[in-house]
């Protein structure tokens, strides 16, 4: 989701948290939710370059320094266009900054071109993690519970999250032949291996 630009530096993201992840037949991503970022005047000659750190509030996420008292996370990866076109974030990524083309006004610093930062906590939770129950990715050790139609959705492997974990992605491979016969569930993971040998728990 993109909200428009306001007059005054402002950009727009979408916060990716845990990502619908495609079972047997198929899945689609979980909705976003949109928040405002925001870079102070002058700070980094890249916005939210790699080893940046960010602070997070109600309803906006602002750059500041990594040893400011405010910072909460880190970009570990940067890129600009769409998550849709662009590489995947790294593995344990707890979540992805969706930043909107942003042009200021005359004499209020320069542009910043639409792209996302692939953000780590700097503290946990860490939903990132193999079994976190989160983040962009789906990785070995994760798992999910079906959420219908053909589709699954990531939980805490621990059992806190809201619904019980019913798989977890035990290895992953690039074709389902591949996969061990103890398999139950294929999950799509994309990148070089793209499929996850499921097992029930």
């Amino acid at each position: 989701m993109v909200w428009a630009v306001c007059a005054v530096p402002l950009l727009v993201l979408a916060l990716a948290g845990c990502q619908a992840l495609s079972g047997s037949s198929g899945g689609s991503g979980d909705p976003t939710t949109a928040n405002p970022l925001r870079s102070p005047s002058g700070y980094g000659a890249v916005f939210l370059a790699v080893g940046e750190c960010s602070s997070r509030g109600r309803t906006s996420f602002n750059e500041v320094p990594c040893r400011s008292e405010r910072a909460v996370a880190k970009v570990e990866a940067r890129h600009e266009g769409s998550t849709a076109d662009g590489p995947a974030c790294p593995a344990r990524t707890d979540f992805v900054l969706h930043i909107s083309e942003n042009t200021p006004a005359a004499g209020g610093g320069g542009s910043v071109a639409q792209g996302y930062a692939c953000m780590r906590n700097l503290e946990a939770p860490h939903p990132g993690d193999p079994g976190g129950g989160g983040g962009p990715r789906t990785v070995v050790g994760d798992c999910v519970y079906s959420a219908g139609k053909g589709q699954v959705r990531e939980t805490p492997c621990d059992g806190s999250g809201e619904s019980a974990p019913q798989y977890r992605v035990k290895s992953a491979v690039t074709t389902r032949e591949a996969c061990p016969a103890s398999t139950s569930l294929y999950v799509a993971l994309g990148g070089s291996q793209p499929v996850g040998c499921a097992v029930k728990v």
